[in-house]
């Protein structure tokens, strides 16, 4: 058995060890033979320290040194010395220092890597995941996971001092209605029977409100099956809060303490509170989109009025059908007439029937396709509904219903930013969205469904109202146009929540079946509350600069929602479905 006593790690070795023997180990990260002198750049997780192995020192040490490779994993002991003047590395925080070596020993050896840790990200991300355990060994990545860890740990302290309980909710739960779909999970001692996987802790934070805590938290894992991108997968964190005899402002409130206090812990940044508030009708109307990126402008402009006269019979006709016309200033443009017809293109792709530019002249017929349709006055005429518009800016136009249009809209502000490079990536812009729609019309399944989730409480004098116009008690937190996270004020009345529900198209056979336990919950003693999640993947990849939450996750799904590194998921044996009472039927692909 190979015994050693480890001294230090190899970033913490400091002038306090100049002429002390300790001993150190880790993976080999580059080696430079010299003849009779060896160099060593040696790492583990608190960074790099460059060891000298001397065959006037130690011939046994230097023979073992001649024969390491790339990723090794050895001890060495040896004497720290001070490097002289000239070889001092000042890009390592142990440049200074250098480890005469006395012994080494070889604890692992390593094949030929499929990758090299120095260009790991310039292969495919597949490769990257199959062999995470070595992705993961680069100082880039356990930095990402060093920042994921104070961040959770921080967030942990901040609510223990708000008095706050961390409390585990199941893993194994109840399938019911609505949301996203869910991952199931038979039993096999209930056979026929099924287990649901949490989307979210929802429904046992509002029962642990019923059960007096007033105040929980908890670090969730949760599940959904659905499509995967950039900053979703299968399975995820957040942070999950609830709180009684609350209001929303109490709620926000508390998460902007919470997170003002994070980033001074851990990334040394103020955040001015408290943040900045918009409706969701504002937000949309302005940006086209509910979680709308502020580091830049690009606002939306109702155009409806300028054209109100136009002969163009595309947008006569469109404005006679009760639509409206939209647009964005683009300003000082340089876009050339082909790079307009690409843009063009680009907004069909977005949804857009069809797209109009537009390049402003203060003196003349403005230059566009359809310029022959405006008057000369047309400048003018825009002039006094976008007061910064001036000559050489580009309108782009769309006409068509207000919510589409609008959303095709604020999807081409999104991408005429990035190609002008309007981003700065360093800025942090943080936005709550308040007065959400409680519901949202399904037109293909031809009812009513919640906007946020059913047992989110609608604002007052909703009872009299369309069920178009509701507005929730709901918010939303927004970082640089990504949605970190949602909240709301929850329905603690069961006759309210059961109108709800009727409003969602259920009878009284669904809500007690699906929903039972909690209207009856809500019959002895349901306390006012109200809580938020946050996506702690979505937070951490913000705050690091990560293009994607599988940056910041230690062993993540592809985008098809693969695990490479386990090869999941896997057929089952059929002696192993029998147990559960399952039969796979298998069906031909034509």
């Amino acid at each position: 058995m190979i015994q050693f006593s480890r001294t230090a790690g190899c970033g913490e070795v400091n002038k306090s060890h100049v002429g002390t023997v300790i001993t150190l180990a880790g993976w080999v990260q580059r080696r430079r033979d010299h003849g009779g002198l060896i160099f060593v750049d040696l790492r583990d997780r608190s960074g790099l320290m460059q060891i000298i192995i001397d065959a006037q020192v130690s011939a046994v040490a230097h023979e073992i040194g001649s024969h390491i490779r790339a990723e090794y994993v050895v001890t060495v002991t040896g004497t720290v010395v001070e490097r002289s003047a000239g070889t001092v590395n000042v890009a390592m925080a142990t440049g200074a220092y250098e480890l005469q070596v006395h012994t080494i020993t070889v604890l692992n050896s390593a094949k030929a890597l499929p990758f090299t840790l120095d260009d790991a990200d310039h292969v495919d991300e597949e490769l990257r995941l199959t062999y995470r355990y070595l992705d993961l060994r680069r100082p880039v990545m356990i930095e990402k996971l060093r920042l994921r860890h104070e961040i959770i740990f921080a967030c942990r302290r901040v609510l223990h001092d708000e008095g706050f309980f961390e409390i585990e909710t199941p893993i194994l739960t109840k399938n019911t209605a609505e949301g996203a779909r869910e991952f199931l999970v038979p039993s096999r001692m209930h056979k026929g029977n099924w287990y649901a996987l949490p989307q979210s802790p929802q429904l046992y934070k509002q029962l642990l409100m019923a059960g007096g805590i007033e105040r929980y938290f908890q670090v969730a894992r949760c599940f959904r099956d659905e499509d995967l991108r950039a900053d979703r997968q299968p399975e995820f964190t957040q942070l999950d809060l609830e709180m009684s005899f609350v209001n929303e402002i109490d709620i926000q409130t508390v998460i902007e303490r919470l997170l003002a206090s994070v980033l001074k812990t851990v990334l040394h940044k103020e955040l001015m509170i408290p943040l900045p508030r918009m409706t969701y009708a504002e937000a949309f109307h302005t940006y086209g989109s509910d979680k709308p990126d502020l580091r830049y402008g690009l606002p939306i402009h109702a155009l409806s009025s300028v054209f109100a006269g136009t002969p163009l019979a595309v947008l006569r006709n469109s404005m006679a059908r009760g639509e409206e016309i939209g647009g964005l200033l683009i300003p000082q443009s340089t876009f050339s007439r082909n790079e307009l017809d690409k843009w063009m293109t680009r907004a069909q792709e977005l949804g857009a029937k069809g797209m109009i530019w537009i390049r402003l002249r203060d003196v003349g017929s403005c230059e566009s396709p359809i310029s022959k349709y405006l008057p000369e006055s047309f400048y003018a005429e825009v002039k006094q509904y976008i007061p910064s518009a001036q000559p050489g800016d580009i309108l782009f136009v769309i006409a068509g219903p207000y919510e589409a249009t609008w959303t095709q809209l604020g999807r081409l502000r999104i991408q005429l930013a990035e190609q002008l490079q309007l981003v700065d990536s360093d800025e942090f812009r943080w936005l709550w969205i308040t007065d959400f729609p409680l519901l949202e019309y399904d037109a293909q399944a031809r009812r009513w469904v919640s906007k946020h989730h059913p047992f989110t409480a609608p604002q007052v004098g909703w009872e009299q109202q369309s069920p178009e116009v509701i507005k929730a008690r709901s918010y939303d937190l927004v970082l640089n146009g990504i949605e970190l996270g949602g909240g709301s004020i929850r329905i603690h009345n069961a006759a309210m929540q059961s109108n709800i529900f009727e409003f969602l198209g259920f009878n009284e056979g669904d809500m007690h079946d699906h929903f039972g336990f909690l209207l009856e919950a809500q019959e002895l003693g349901f306390p006012p509350h109200g809580g938020i999640a946050l996506g702690l993947d979505r937070l951490v990849m913000l705050l690091t600069g990560s293009t994607s939450i599988r940056e910041v996750i230690a062993f993540p799904k592809t985008q098809r929602g693969n695990d490479p590194l386990m090869q999941a998921p896997t057929p089952v044996a059929a002696g192993k479905l029998t147990e559960y009472g399952i039969t796979v039927r298998r069906t031909e692909r034509l």
